[in-house]
């Protein structure tokens, strides 16, 4: 594990191309990251785990996936869960909290079910940004509530269900998302509150939250750091840290989305710059995967220890 670089990096397609098995044995990537265009069915994403794994000569290296139903569902091939959003588990919660408890329940059951069996042991979940009237969509019913409460406490639920079913959870958007008003995978959202009402709301549902790893928001809050979005900005990572008391492993959100407005190398040292310990890029392009590789550090002590940790949590 010492020789492994701080990113995660996707890959193209259901099978590794030798191209990248070359990437993988040459670079070492903290982990990878799966989406729905790695995903054929539970044999062959079996297959593609053990395949990365073998290269890794190590059972539990980290293999992610960005799954949290409802919309934003990769495992649209194998399970449907276009109704279960996280705004109907929120309004289910403030409704009926006996049925919410059985419901989510098997909902996260069969969801870690699903990914053990494909050898899949991170999700990038709980969404903790707040609902807010006329932000972006780009978050919407991928939220629990508009309640700071409410979406503070499923996120505990969610984090401790996955943790229960020996999967790793990355809290996110962190600080908050939510008041974006662009979607950030195409334009910056520039967010214009005040820390005293941030502190109160977005920033309040990330503290004492027991995940091993959180994902930043590539938002610019312009009362604290005008110029930096979430992922560059020094200051913000040390609220994160200091006031929001996150002490866990900080992955950036993915460096190829476009409010990130440096080419991907200076993304890439920004984010490590300001704060963040790992680097993530998603789309599977090789030259840019190459980019990201060489200009990210090897893991430090403190990733070390933090995955160690991580390592625990699944026997």
């Amino acid at each position: 594990m010492i020789n492994r670089k701080s990113f995660i990096t996707g890959i193209k397609g259901t099978k590794l191309s030798n191209q990248e098995i070359s990437f993988l044995y040459q670079y070492k990537p903290w982990g990878v990251i799966l989406f729905s265009r790695n995903l054929k069915n539970t044999n062959q994403v079996k297959n593609l785990t053990m395949n990365i794994r073998k290269i890794f000569r190590d059972k539990k290296y980290p293999i992610m996936i960005d799954q949290e139903g409802g919309r934003v569902n990769r495992l649209e091939k194998f399970i449907s869960l276009d109704n279960l959003t996280s705004e109907y588990f929120g309004n289910l919660f403030n409704k009926n909290r006996q049925l919410f408890n059985l419901i989510y329940k098997l909902y996260i059951d069969q969801t870690s079910n699903l990914l053990i069996k494909m050898g899949i042991n991170i999700n990038t979940v709980p969404v903790l940004d707040l609902r807010y009237k006329g932000s972006s969509n780009i978050i919407g019913d991928r939220s629990y509530s508009k309640n700071p409460k409410i979406v503070s406490q499923i996120g505990d639920i969610c984090i401790k269900s996955f943790k229960n079913n020996s999967i790793g959870t990355v809290i996110k958007h962190i600080p908050g998302h939510g008041l974006a008003k662009v979607d950030s995978h195409n334009f910056t959202p520039i967010i214009n509150k005040s820390k005293n009402y941030l502190n109160k709301r977005d920033f309040k549902i990330f503290k004492s939250k027991n995940s091993l790893f959180a994902m930043t928001a590539h938002v610019i809050f312009k009362k604290i750091d005008p110029n930096n979005t979430v992922t560059h900005s020094k200051k913000i990572i040390k609220i994160i840290r200091d006031q929001i008391k996150f002490k866990n492993i900080l992955i950036s959100d993915d460096l190829s989305m476009k409010s990130l407005k440096y080419p991907l190398k200076q993304n890439t040292i920004k984010a490590f710059d300001a704060g963040c310990n790992l680097a993530l890029h998603c789309n599977g392009n090789l030259k840019e995967m190459s980019i990201v590789a060489e200009n990210s550090p090897k893991l430090n002590s403190f990733i070390l220890k933090k995955t160690s940790e991580f390592y625990k949590n699944l026997s």
